[in-house]
């Protein structure tokens, strides 16, 4: 499984900028990493992950692969995009099939730079784009209940479907967010979120935009912003958009420099990706051989069986049991034979519950 994050935002708050950075540092590590066909408004950027160089230095394989994420940039929304302003429905519908939102607000002046409302104004601008996003949720969600009303009459299975989304219509023109939406049965809510895609069920990273200047100290339209996602329980970034471009084109000593002129340990694109995985609660586990070092994502809470699926479906149909070893483990002993040695990797079955940073090695049968 891999992560899917769609950047939304206004026009000219710095979509565009961060998304070339996105797209170069995509480019950048094309030779180290197997990437499908990209469309132009997708780029698969490679998670930044330490753990896995130092395997390598002791495995020394032929590659090593990183787990992935995949940005989706959608055009600059405009009010009214729900009802087909500007590029309107053509581009919400690309949100709905990513995994979480990352909305960029632009805090910084700049008078070479217009704004579509002439003023910087972080809450007004989040507004716009919440707004538009929820009316488009609702417009969803009515023509959904108008085709199950219809199907109903032959598959009388589908009326707690539908039930549930007259409820979740009532919510929304409340301007109430799908994401705040409860009903007993949990179950049945996944069901009707999986059933519509609502966009205001999606996580948020509300991540501010600033100059250079901002990077190491926040401004108050930063504050602005991290209070709102304080206020929503959501999650927070910052980035400078410009700076991103800027440290691609960098060897590691050289950005390391660079970020330390800023006063600052890691990077916007760093900070995303580590906020993306925490929001939607994911992790992290290695396998290790002469072939490849390999980084595969998986979701916090995932037994082995299911761990093993994003590898192969066999795996987790024919599982029998999976040797762990810990990654401070590995890195102490140092190989896998020192670790069986020493009596640190695990013979792990079933009920096994894999953890961040675990190498694993998984033995089944078809």
């Amino acid at each position: 499984m891999g992560l899917s994050i769609g950047i939304v935002g206004l026009p000219n708050v710095g979509k565009s900028t961060l998304f070339n950075a996105l797209t170069k540092a995509q480019n950048a590590e094309a030779q180290n990493y197997p990437f499908s066909t990209i469309e132009p408004n997708k780029a698969v950027v490679p998670v930044p992950d330490k753990r896995l160089s130092e395997l390598a230095k002791l495995v020394n394989p032929t590659r090593v692969v990183n787990s992935t994420v995949d940005f989706v940039d959608i055009a600059g929304l405009v009010k009214g995009a729900s009802k087909g302003e500007g590029l309107g429905n053509q581009f919400l519908s690309n949100i709905r099939e990513t995994d979480a939102i990352l909305h960029v607000v632009r805090c910084f002046e700049d008078e070479d730079i217009a704004h579509v409302d002439e003023s910087i104004d972080p809450k007004r601008d989040i507004e716009v784009i919440e707004t538009e996003l929820l009316l488009a949720d609702i417009q969803t969600t009515e023509n959904r209940i108008e085709r199950l009303q219809k199907s109903i009459k032959g598959d009388k299975s589908l009326k707690p479907l539908v039930e549930n989304a007259e409820k979740l219509l009532l919510h929304l023109n409340e301007g109430k967010t799908a994401s705040s939406f409860i009903i007993d049965d949990e179950q049945s809510r996944k069901n009707l979120f999986r059933e519509l895609r609502l966009m205001s069920s999606k996580k948020i990273i509300y991540c501010a935009n600033v100059d250079e200047n901002g990077l190491s100290e926040d401004n108050d339209y930063v504050k602005k912003v991290m209070d709102l996602a304080k206020e929503k329980n959501a999650s927070f970034a910052k980035i400078s958009a410009k700076v991103e471009e800027e440290l691609v084109a960098l060897n590691d000593n050289e950005r390391e420099e660079f970020l330390k002129s800023y006063g600052i340990d890691e990077g916007g694109l760093e900070q995303i990706i580590k906020t993306g995985f925490k929001t939607l609660g994911l992790i992290s586990y290695f396998t290790a051989g002469p072939k490849e070092v390999k980084a595969w994502t998986i979701q916090d809470g995932w037994k082995a069986p299911k761990s093993a699926s994003v590898i192969h479906t066999d795996f987790e149909k024919g599982f029998i049991r999976a040797e762990v070893i810990g990654y401070e483990d590995y890195i102490k002993y140092k190989s896998e034979t020192a670790c069986r040695n020493a009596g640190v990797l695990r013979i792990e079955g079933k009920e096994y519950i894999v953890k961040d940073g675990d190498v694993m090695h998984f033995l089944f049968n078809v």
